[in-house]
C-alpha cells in the first residue's frame, strides 16, 4: 500500500509539491493510518536510546519524527478547507479523535518527558545557540501544558478532555460550514435595486452554479452579503439576509452549535483547573505577549469607551439620513452598512460601487507582489506547469533578487460549494534546514466573488484589505530562515502572528501603490488623485462602528473564558457580557458565539480574540517606522524587519523581537491615532 498510496510515497513533482491529481478521498484512511504507525515507532525509538538524552539525540529527533504525518494532514486539511464533501467531512469525523488521542499520547510519554526534562534541568550546561535554547525551553513547557506532569486519574481526565474537545470542535465547524453551505438568498431582478453590477453579475453566476428557481441568488458569505447590505435600497431584504447571516450556527435542528459550546467551554475549563490554572484564560495567554489576562484586558477597555462614542457620533449621523430621507424608523443593525456608504458618499464622494471599478483583483495580486519585491526582494512567477488540487487555484514560483528559490504560492481566490467562508493563509509545507533544507508551500485562500465571463472579479476596499492581510501571514510563512520546523513561519504566539499581516495592510492603500495599480477595469485608467486623496482623507470613517463591532466579539470570547464556570446557556451569557459593557442595541457583534469559528472550531484564538487588536498596536507602531524614514520602502527599516520579525519565526521572545525592529517597545498611541480616537 505504501508503493501504491500517492499521499506515503516520495513525491517527485517539481518541488515535491503533492500530486493531487493522483490523490483521491478514499486514500486517506490508510494514508494516515500508515503515517500515525510510522510517527508512533520513531517516538519509541527515540525513548527506547540507550544512550543519555542529548539535545541532538532528544530534541533533534523529535522535530524530524512525524514528517510522513505531517505530509498526508497537509493535503487533508487544507482540502477540508477549500473543497468539502461529505466523503472528506466522515473522514475528517473519524480521524480528528485519532490524531488528539495520538499526540496526546506522546505529550503524556512518561519516558520522552523525562529526557526533554533532563535536558531542560542541564540547560545551562548545554552549549547551545539562541534558536536551540528557545526550543528546548517552549518544548519543555509545551509538554508540561500539555498534561506531562499529570498523574493517575487527572492523567487519564486530561487524555479524555482533549478527545472530546477535538470532536465537539469537529462537529462545531462542520454545522457551520452547513449552514452557510445550504442557505442561499435567491432573488428576482426587481430584488436587485440599488446593487451594483458587479454584484449581480456574481449573483447570477451563483444562482447558474446551484440551479436556482429565480435568476439571482447570494450565499452567506461575508462578501456576498455585505455587499448587498451596502447597496440594496430594500430594507425588507436586507433585514432577511441579516438576520439569516447573524444565525448562522444556532438554526433549531442537527446545525445548531449552542449545546456544543457549553460542552466545549466546561471541558476547556476543567482542562485548565487539571494543570494548575484558575481559568482557561489564565491558561491560554501564559505563553503570549500579553502573558495574564488582566493585560490583555486593559487593551480592550482602553479602546472600549473612545470606540463606544465613536460609534454613538457615527450613529447620529446616519439617523440624521434616514430622517431626513423620510424614514420612519430608528437606525437598525441591518441599515448600518447601507447608510454609512451614503454617508461616505456624501461626506467624501465616495462610492464603494465606484472604487470597486479600480480594485480589480488581478491589479490588487499584482499590487501585492509588488510591495513584497520593493520591500523584500521577492519575484513572483505564474507556473501553469505545476500540480493544483483546483482548476481556480494559481502556483506562482517565489525567487529572490538573484534568481534562488524561496518558496511556492498558492492563491485561491474565488468562492465555491464545499469551501469553508472567510479568508486564511495555510501552508502544505513548512520551512526548515534541520535534516536538509526545505522551503516552504503557502497557500492564500479567499472567498471573492469569480469573474463573469464579460466583466472582471471586482473588490470592495474591505477586500482589498483582506488580500493585503493574508498575503502578509503568507509572507511570514515564505520568509521563515529557521532550522527547526516547529519555529518557522507563523509558528508565534497569537497575539504576535497577527502583526506580520496587520502590517502589511498598510501598504494597500498608499497613494504610492494606488497610482500604479488601481486602475479603471474599462478605460485602463489609473485612480483619480482626487479620489486618491479622499479614500486618505476617509481613513478614519467608520471607525467607532468598526472597532465596537470587533471588540464585542473579542469581549464575549475572553469573558467566556475567564471564569471558573461554563455558562449552559450561550445565548444568555453572550446577552449577559454585552450588556455589562453597555453595547448598543444599534450594532450586532461581528461573530455571535453559534458562528464564531475562530473560538469553537479549535482552540487556536480560544481567549485569544483580543489578538488582533494586540498586534494591531504592533502594527500601528511599526508601520510609523517606515513613515519616520519619508519612505515606505525604506531599505534599512525593511531589512530589520524581515530579518526580526518575518524570517525570524519564534526563534526568539516576540517582545524581544519587536524591539529588534523597532529599537524599543510598541507605542499605544500610535493605534489611537490610527483609529481616529486621538
Amino acid at each position: 500500500m505504501t508503493g501504491q498510496n500517492p499521499l506515503l510515497i516520495e513525491w517527485t513533482t517539481p518541488f515535491a509539491l503533492p500530486p493531487f491529481t493522483q490523490i483521491r478521498t478514499d486514500q486517506f484512511p490508510a494514508a494516515f493510518d500508515q503515517a500515525l504507525r510510522e510517527h508512533e515507532q520513531e517516538i519509541a525509538a527515540l525513548t527506547a536510546n540507550p544512550d543519555a538524552p542529548t539535545f541532538a539525540n532528544t530534541i533533534d529527533a523529535l522535530e524530524l519524527a512525524g514528517q510522513k504525518l505531517n505530509q498526508v494532514g497537509g493535503v487533508f486539511w487544507n482540502l477540508t478547507g477549500t473543497d468539502s464533501t461529505e466523503e472528506l467531512r466522515a473522514i475528517e469525523r473519524e480521524i480528528s479523535p485519532l490524531l488528539t488521542r495520538h499526540y496526546t499520547a506522546i505529550s503524556l510519554n512518561p519516558d520522552l518527558f523525562a529526557r526533554v526534562a533532563e535536558l531542560y534541568r542541564r540547560r545551562e550546561t548545554l552549549t547551545l545557540d539562541e534558536e536551540q535554547a528557545r526550543l528546548l525551553e517552549l518544548t519543555y513547557k509545551g509538554f508540561v501544558r500539555t498534561g506531562a506532569q499529570l498523574q493517575g486519574a487527572a492523567r487519564a481526565r486530561y487524555a479524555e478532555i482533549a478527545e472530546q474537545l477535538t470532536t465537539l470542535e469537529t462537529e462545531f465547524a462542520q454545522n457551520l460550514l452547513a449552514d452557510e453551505t445550504d442557505f442561499l438568498f435567491e432573488l428576482e431582478e426587481t430584488d436587485l435595486a440599488g446593487v451594483a453590477e458587479d454584484v449581480k453579475a456574481a449573483a447570477a453566476q451563483t444562482a447558474k452554479d446551484r440551479n436556482t428557481t429565480k435568476p439571482y441568488a447570494l450565499t452567506l458569505q461575508r462578501s456576498n452579503v455585505e455587499a448587498f447590505l451596502s447597496q440594496s435600497s430594500r430594507r425588507d431584504l436586507r433585514e432577511d439576509l441579516f438576520k439569516a447571516w447573524i444565525a448562522r450556527g444556532e438554526n433549531p435542528g442537527k446545525t445548531d452549535n449552542r449545546p456544543l459550546i457549553a460542552q466545549i467551554l466546561a471541558l476547556r475549563q476543567e482542562k485548565a483547573r487539571l494543570l494548575g490554572y484558575e481559568t482557561f484564560a489564565d491558561y491560554k495567554l501564559e505563553p503570549t505577549m500579553a502573558r495574564e489576562p488582566r493585560a490583555a484586558m486593559a487593551l480592550m477597555e482602553q479602546l472600549w469607551a473612545p470606540a463606544l462614542r465613536g460609534a454613538e457620533d457615527e450613529r447620529a449621523a446616519l439617523q440624521q439620513i434616514v430622517d431626513e430621507e423620510g424614514g420612519n424608523f430608528p437606525l437598525a443593525a441591518p441599515d448600518w452598512r447601507y447608510y454609512a456608504e451614503k454617508l461616505r458618499r456624501s461626506r467624501y464622494a465616495l462610492d464603494q460601487a465606484e472604487l470597486a471599478n479600480y480594485f480589480q483583483l488581478e491589479r490588487m495580486i499584482e499590487a501585492a507582489f509588488h510591495c513584497a519585491e520593493k520591500l523584500f526582494d521577492l519575484r513572483f512567477q505564474q507556473r501553469r506547469d505545476l500540480p493544483v488540487y483546483h482548476p481556480d487555484v494559481r502556483a506562482y514560483e517565489v525567487t529572490d533578487g538573484q534568481g534562488r528559490h524561496v518558496a511556492i504560492f498558492y492563491g485561491d481566490y474565488f468562492a465555491r460549494a464545499g469551501k469553508r467562508s472567510g479568508a486564511w493563509m495555510s501552508g502544505f509545507r513548512g520551512q526548515r534546514k534541520l535534516g536538509g533544507e526545505e522551503r516552504p508551500v503557502i497557500v492564500n485562500v479567499m472567498n471573492f466573488s469569480k469573474p463573469s465571463p464579460d466583466r472582471p472579479s471586482l473588490l470592495s476596499l474591505t477586500e482589498v484589505m483582506t488580500l493585503f492581510h493574508e498575503f502578509g501571514h503568507a509572507l511570514h510563512g515564505m520568509l521563515s530562515d529557521v532550522v527547526y520546523p516547529s519555529m518557522s513561519g507563523t509558528s508565534t504566539p497569537t497575539d504576535f502572528v497577527e502583526f506580520p499581516s496587520q502590517l502589511y495592510e498598510h501598504w494597500a492603500l498608499r497613494p504610492e501603490v494606488l497610482q500604479k495599480f488601481a486602475t479603471h477595469h474599462e478605460t485602463g485608467a489609473a485612480m483619480p488623485q482626487a479620489m486618491i486623496d479622499r479614500i486618505v482623507a476617509a481613513r478614519h470613517f467608520n471607525q467607532g462602528f468598526g472597532t465596537v463591532e470587533f471588540l464585542a466579539s473579542a469581549l464575549v470570547d475572553f469573558k467566556l473564558h475567564w471564569r471558573p464556570d461554563a455558562p449552559e446557556d450561550i445565548g444568555a451569557a453572550e446577552t449577559e457580557i454585552l450588556t455589562g459593557v453597555a453595547m448598543p442595541a444599534f450594532m450586532v457583534m461581528r461573530h455571535r458565539s453559534p458562528h464564531f469559528g475562530h473560538i469553537f472550531a479549535g482552540e487556536g484564538y480560544a481567549a485569544g480574540y483580543y489578538s488582533y487588536l494586540w498586534s494591531e498596536t504592533l502594527d500601528a507602531d511599526g508601520f510609523a517606522a517606515f513613515e519616520e524614514t519619508g519612505d515606505i520602502f525604506d531599505p534599512e527599516t525593511a531589512r530589520r524587519l524581515r530579518d526580526n520579525v518575518y524570517a525570524a519565526g519564534n526563534r526568539r521572545d516576540p517582545n524581544v523581537a519587536y524591539a529588534a525592529f523597532r529599537g524599543r517597545a510598541p507605542d499605544t498611541a500610535a493605534l489611537l491615532r490610527k483609529k481616529g480616537f486621538a
